[in-house]
């Protein structure tokens, strides 16, 4: 029940159960006024709301009831205009005054009002286009970036370097060699098959070939040592005893360890009575930090002296402090580049060489031998932007001789280690005679480092294969061994 009516004092008309008509007044309005007097609506307490009844009732009206004489409304049916009955305090969803109804007469389900704009989908890129304003779509951590092709400046002023996907002097990526670890290895048949190979009248070089240019340096090491302890005798020497000529050199190299076979290039440059200063500047411009180290060590104790004191002694002038500082190892590895460090450096090559009459050679070195390859490709590229030259035209305009083909070099290799010994192999054999100690020496250390892309890139360059190349260049055992390192034709 609804909350109780409370009593109210005497209201309306006390005297109207009495009301006298007079004598020839409307009978009508005397009927009417009867009826209302005896309804009570205007006696002494007239009735109001009925307790808890609904709002929109007539005065007077018991609950559920219309006013007496008014018509009844349709069944279930909102009287005409009404906005149906809304949860108490939640305002009827309305149009505007005028607006079109939600769904016009006839309108298909789902489809705008007539004369609404159209509802926009979510812009959806084409295939293979990125959504406008979003990122570029990025490469896979680790994905190399293309490189250049070898030879090229890194662009216009302002154009953007981009790192070889190799590794250059700051650290060597190894996988993409020719020649590969052998599976299911077995050092001691391997030792027996040499043996047999060097055993009674003639040699079997196929045998040699096959065993050593089908293994890795670590493998060929066990070899060494399992032929040493089943026969007592030193395979290399046994070897030497057997073959001769530049196939003598290539299998004697292949038995050396890598930091054996750099430091035994570097004596022979260093010593007699000239310097090979190529074979100094491509082993010291194109090797890591820890394998410069390592070159030091095992120097030091097959000669008992340091490289630096006989690369001091056996080299002079800005040339000399060139390799001096190449073979400290001390090359920054970091990947991160400071812009700011950048420009600066860019400056400081501009001022030290083309702004200025003379170079300072000095400036060059602690750049170019010691920042990290990451930030020499932005210092190269702003260098161009500043000068409107390439680094390598102006260092070939700065200088000459021993020290603008060591700097030249410092360059490439940062740039495209790769693209620099294609180019080393291809001038060791093009025109009349080869340089038989740079083919080699190109061949069998890089054979299980990159020779796969330096294969590419040789093929890039000069539209022919490094293999045709060889096979043009060379003849007998000595070809056969440099076809079978070089891993096939392209």
């Amino acid at each position: 029940a609804g909350w109780g009516v409370p009593s109210q004092p005497p209201m309306g008309f006390p005297d109207m159960g009495n009301f006298n008509i007079p004598a020839g007044f409307n009978p009508a309005i005397s009927n009417m006024a009867g009826n209302l007097a005896q309804s009570g609506m205007f006696g002494p307490n007239p009735a109001m709301f009925p307790p808890g009844g609904p709002a929109g009732m007539s005065y007077g009206a018991p609950p559920g009831q219309l006013p007496y004489g008014a018509p009844p409304a349709p069944p279930a049916q909102q009287p005409y205009g009404a906005p149906p009955a809304q949860p108490y305090g939640a305002p009827p969803a309305q149009q505007p005054y005028g607006a079109p109804p939600a769904q016009p007469y006839g309108a298909p389900p789902g489809q705008q009002p007539y004369g609404a704009p159209q509802a926009q989908q979510p812009y959806v890129a084409p295939p293979g286009q990125q959504p406008y304003g979003a990122p570029p779509a990025q490469q896979p951590y680790g994905a190399p970036p293309a490189q250049q092709p070898y030879g090229s400046s890194a662009g216009g002023a302002g154009s953007s370097a981009t790192p070889p996907p190799q590794c250059g002097p700051s650290g060597q990526k190894k996988g993409r060699g020719t020649v590969k670890e052998q599976s299911g290895f077995n050092a001691l048949k391997d030792a027996e098959t040499l043996r047999k190979a060097m055993k009674g009248f003639g040699t079997d070089e196929k045998a040699i070939i096959d065993v050593l240019t089908a293994r890795s340096n670590k493998q060929r090491q066990e070899i060494a040592l399992s032929f040493k302890t089943a026969y007592g005798k030193d395979l290399v020497k046994e070897l030497k005893s057997e073959l001769s000529g530049n196939f003598e050199l290539v299998v004697v190299a292949l038995l050396e360890t890598p930091t054996q076979y750099d430091v035994s290039q570097i004596q022979a440059a260093i010593k007699g009575a000239g310097t090979d200063e190529e074979c100094l500047i491509e082993i010291l411009a194109s090797r890591s930090n820890k394998e410069i180290h390592e070159i030091n060590k095992h120097y030091k104790s097959v000669t008992k002296r340091s490289l630096e004191q006989d690369i001091m002694s056996d080299t002079s002038a800005n040339f000399k402090r060139l390799l001096v500082a190449l073979c400290q190892g001390g090359r920054d590895e970091s990947t991160t580049v400071d812009m700011a460090r950048v420009q600066k450096d860019a400056q400081d090559l501009l001022a030290a060489g083309e702004n200025r009459i003379g170079t300072d050679e000095s400036r060059f070195n602690s750049i170019l031998c010691g920042r990290s390859q990451a930030h020499l490709l932005r210092v190269f590229e702003e260098y161009g932007r500043i000068s409107k030259h390439d680094i390598e035209k102006s260092i070939k305009r700065e200088m000459s001789g021993s020290l603008e083909d060591g700097m030249v070099a410092v360059v490439k290799c940062l740039r495209n280690t790769q693209g620099f010994f294609a180019e080393r192999l291809y001038k060791s054999m093009k025109g009349l005679g080869t340089k038989d100690s740079t083919l080699i020496r190109i061949m069998v250390s890089r054979c299980e480092v990159d020779l796969f892309d330096i294969r590419r890139e040789f093929k890039q360059l000069y539209g022919k294969s490094l293999h045709s190349f060889i096979a043009g260049d060379t003849s007998g055992d000595y070809k056969k061994i440099l076809l079978s390192l070089c891993g096939g034709d392209d």
